[in-house]
Formats: C-alpha cells, structure tokens, sequence
C-alpha cells in the first residue's frame, strides 16, 4: 500500500512510518516543512493526497503545557481545522485513498471512575472529551464521501520518547511515587501497538468506526508505580497530593489524576494480536 502519514515525524508517527515500511508499504510523510520525499500539511489548505492508498491522519498540537485559553484553542483547532482539510482534500481528489484512519484518544470516555468501558460506551464530560469528540465529528465526515472510516482512541503511550522520556529518569533517581490517591486506572499501551492497531486498521478492509487502543489490561496508577520502579530497581516513596498536582498543572491535571479504564473490544474481536500485551511486558522494553 501507498499510505500517506500526516504527523509523521512526531513520536507515534515514526513508529507508524518505520513500522508500513518493515510491512513493505511505501509511507508519504505529511509535515509543515515537507522534505523531498513529502508533501505539505497546515490547516490552511487540503493537502495532496492523491495516488494514496490510505491516510493516517496523526497531526495535532500537543496537549501538554499549561491548558490557558490559548492552548486550549490551538488543541481543538489544530484537530478540527487539520482534520477539516484532510476530508475537503478526500472528497475532491479522484485518485485519492479510500482509507482515512484518524487518531483520537481514549480522553473521549472523560473520567470513568471504576467503570470499564469499550467502544460502544457514550462521550464524557470535561475539556479533552468535548475535544475529542469535535475531532471525531469531522473525520467521520469522511464517510460522506464513500471513505472508510476508523477512529483510532489512543491510550497513555509508553516508548522511549513521550512522556516516559521524563518519568523514566525521575524513577531512576529513587524519586517515583504514586500520583493522588493512585487508585485511578490508567489505560497504557506501547507505541508498537499504536502503530500496529493503526496498520492493522489500514490493512483490514472490516476495521471501521471506533477502536481502543489501549493493552488488554488496565491498571491503577499504584500498580504503574510499583511496576516502574521494580524495573528500574528502585524505590518509589514520593506521592504527588492530588492538591499539588491540581496546583501545578492546573485544568491539565485531569489527565493524570482522573480514572481511565478502557477495554481494546474491537482490536481483540478483531484478531489483532498485542505485541506488548502486558504492563511489565511494555516497561521492561521501554525501560531497558
């Protein structure tokens, strides 16, 4: 397949471009700055996609950093607008790819608390699931226009980049510790599966609507800290009050404090088969 990666040089979209190529898929890598080999992307016009098999559409400001009025804006607005662009540039190119598979993240179920949700469950409440949910209403345009659609909701991604890049050293310095009361769920996955789920969605003419990906088994945070530090060989001893935490990140602070218990139904259903299936699986390769 010829697939067009819109992202492609951020830390998912070098795994999905490394990954299409290993699979012998030719990848046309989308940015600001296009190289030779790549093509133009910004909100401000559709983007070139024709001769494409499929689009994986990964662009979008970075939720991290403070959520001030104007960060808050260029989130939403660099999915809306970005994906916006992607579907004009679908419906009005003849040669273009059948396939659009957009990421999303699982911050649509909001705070689920102890409930165990999966793709058929409704959207939540809060900033990152309104967000999400705007994102999704665009792609799902594509459909319009006789485009497959898959929406991909991305768990708490762990690799050698992101946000282990920063929690891995922290726990090497014996400085670890559990974030609030640490019984909130995470639901993590490693950046393999991300762009495997994405791959598998692009290759399998079935995969539409929703899917989770996140590994077979969440796990609370108290779990996350223990299982972080038994791999470094460390102790974690520091707990971060959920007031201090409020304190310093302010709105952002729902990302890491609020519960997050998602089950991957479609993947699994779905015969996807989880490279990193399991918490200590995941961080002893991230972490080695």
């Amino acid at each position: 397949m010829k697939i067009g990666v819109t992202g492609a040089s951020g830390f998912i979209g070098k795994r999905v471009t490394a990954l299409a190529v290993e699979r012998g898929h030719e990848v046309i890598p989308f940015s600001r700055r296009p190289t030779e080999k790549g093509r133009l992307f910004d909100l401000k016009t559709p983007p070139d996609v024709s001769d494409l098999d499929a689009i994986i559409h990964l662009a979008g400001e970075s939720i991290m950093g403070l959520w001030t009025s104007e960060k808050k804006h260029r989130i939403v607005q660099s999915r809306v607008e970005g994906t916006r662009r992607v579907v004009e540039a679908l419906a009005a190119s003849p040669t273009g790819p059948r396939v659009l598979i957009g990421a999303s993240a699982v911050g649509f179920y909001g705070d689920t608390g102890e409930c165990l949700v999966d793709e058929t469950s409704p959207v939540g409440t809060g900033f990152l699931a309104k967000t999400c949910q705007q994102w999704e209403t665009e792609t799902l345009r594509a459909e319009e226009h006789g485009v497959r659609v898959v929406r991909v909701r991305i768990g708490f991604v762990l690799g050698r980049e992101g946000a282990m890049k920063l929690i891995g050293p922290i726990f090497r310095l014996g400085l670890g510790g559990n974030i609030g009361s640490g019984r909130q769920w995470m639901s993590g996955v490693h950046v393999d599966d991300v762009a495997g789920v994405f791959l598998w969605a692009a290759e399998n003419s079935a995969v539409t609507g929703p899917v989770n990906a996140v590994m077979p088994e969440p796990f609370r945070n108290t779990e996350f800290t223990r299982k972080v530090a038994r791999t470094v060989h460390r102790p974690a001893f520091l707990p971060a009050p959920a007031f201090a935490i409020r304190l310093a990140l302010g709105e952002l602070s729902h990302v890491v404090l609020d519960g997050c218990r998602v089950a991957p139904c479609q993947a699994l259903e779905g015969d996807y088969v989880f490279r990193f299936a399991s918490l200590p699986a995941a961080l002893a390769d991230v972490l080695s």
